[in-house]
């Protein structure tokens, strides 16, 4: 029986607290294993004596949360031995980006998602026909994506075909490798809109250190 994986992550609110709304949906075949680079990943750690947390991108940046106290040193150590996992992962990707002032209100955001969720999935419907069964995987952090998720993956595929987990970071590393793609991208809009910060600049370095570095090798694994 043929599965494929579909993490989903999403970056910033509904509501008016934040100025972009992105988001990531991670597709993984489960037939391609994953163990390894994580082995390789986790041993990296170790060897450099860094701890093992499921990784969120933007805490990790801002010291917040699990990353409280932690040098900034050991931080950007941690991220990049991640990304570095990331680029072996066998994954593919779309992140979906929207300007909030576009949209009067969470519904019209949620609506505008459905719709670009079910293009996207008719844009590749012969390949996800593939699989017998599609796992929909999302931690139903935010409304918003929850409903357009369900909405737009039971219309454009058979719901006989669907099965929906829940999909908190902090249990799987496809879900943390979705927000750490969503936070690059991000960046890149706010490099694109000369909007980017301190922090951005830390982590990321230079706009054109950013685009090399990290942007062009994430992007290598565009759905």
């Amino acid at each position: 029986m043929l599965e494929i994986s579909l993490f989903a992550d999403e970056s910033g609110e509904s509501g008016t607290e934040s100025k972009y709304y992105l988001l990531t949906l991670v597709f993984h075949e489960q037939d391609d294993s994953i163990s390894q680079p994580i082995s390789i990943y986790e041993n990296d750690l170790r060897t450099k004596g860094l701890p093992n947390i499921p990784l969120h991108a933007c805490p990790l940046m801002n010291g917040h949360d699990d990353y409280e106290g932690m040098d900034i040193q050991d931080r950007k150590r941690l991220l990049q031995a991640f990304f570095t996992m990331l680029q072996h992962l066998p994954i593919k990707y779309h992140t979906f980006s929207y300007r909030k002032i576009e949209f009067p209100d969470s519904a019209a955001l949620g609506a505008r998602i459905r719709r670009d969720i079910v293009n996207l999935i008719f844009d590749n419907l012969s390949y996800l026909q593939e699989f017998d069964k599609v796992k929909v995987y999302y931690d139903d952090g935010q409304y918003v994506v929850t409903k357009a998720l369900h909405d737009a993956v039971e219309y454009a595929l058979s719901t006989n075909a669907v099965m929906y987990k829940d999909g908190s970071p902090k249990d799987y590393r496809l879900a943390q490798a979705a927000d750490l793609i969503c936070t690059i991208e991000l960046t890149a809009l706010k490099f694109g809109a000369k909007e980017a910060t301190k922090t951005d600049d830390r982590f990321f370095g230079a706009r054109s250190s950013f685009k090399k570095n990290w942007l062009k090798k994430v992007r290598k694994k565009l759905l």
